[in-house]
């Protein structure tokens, strides 16, 4: 398969890694009051993309450059990610994440890998799983980057259209918009290693936090 060919799959919302049942803290920004209108929204993806590229993308870029530094990178996410909610969440996804991959692309140091999870302690955070498995892809490491922030992106924009913040069409005009500033972000983060982790919006921490105190969810978080 084409590195193009396979990153078409990848994106395909048909890929099952349960991604679309989290907001990433934007259904409890919603019920908070937190969004007013379409500029609202964007504001609030324009931090959220910020703080995957912090958060995030420095453990995926490490975890894909060595693979076998997994379990340690693991845990310095667990450690790091200190918000219930968020925590639980990018454990799901990236538990997901590698057994979608297992099953459609038939590697073997995936199903090693997914065996090797199930069987320890280790809590399978999104971030680091996502960044050996592209590894064991061999998807190259500015695509890595790239897609975990479009994928970040277009899971927050399917969460706000089901939210009724936006229309379909809507959203994917901010999508469009939002672009060049994945780009610039994949770029920003290629010198980064586990040691830049940062939290760059922790009102969003805070907003995703409330998320098990809602009444009523749509969403894991």
């Amino acid at each position: 398969m084409t590195s193009a060919l396979l990153l078409l799959q990848l994106a395909d919302s048909a890929f099952p890694t349960g991604g679309f049942a989290h907001s990433g803290g934007l259904e409890a920004a919603t019920q908070l009051g937190e969004i007013a209108g379409a500029q609202g929204l964007e504001r609030t993806l324009i931090q959220s993309l910020h703080q995957a590229a912090r958060a995030s993308l420095p453990l995926v870029l490490a975890a894909h450059a060595d693979p076998s530094r997994l379990a340690e990178l693991d845990h310095l996410c667990d450690a790091f990610t200190t918000g219930a909610v968020a925590n639980r969440a990018s454990r799901a996804q990236g538990r997901a994440w590698l057994a979608a991959a297992a099953a459609a692309f038939g590697i073997p140091a995936l199903g090693d890998l997914r065996r090797t999870l199930r069987a320890s302690l280790d809590p399978g955070h999104l971030a680091p799983v996502f960044g050996a498995v592209t590894a064991h892809l061999a998807l190259a490491r500015a695509d890595a980057a790239l897609l975990f922030l479009f994928l970040h992106l277009r899971g927050m924009v399917s969460s706000a259209v089901r939210l009724g913040l936006v229309g379909p069409l809507e959203a994917q005009s901010l999508q469009a918009r939002l672009a060049p500033t994945l780009e610039t972000l994949r770029a920003r983060a290629d010198g980064l290693t586990e040691a830049d982790l940062a939290t760059t919006a922790p009102l969003l921490d805070l907003f995703q936090c409330h998320h098990d105190n809602l009444y009523s969810r749509l969403f894991s978080s």
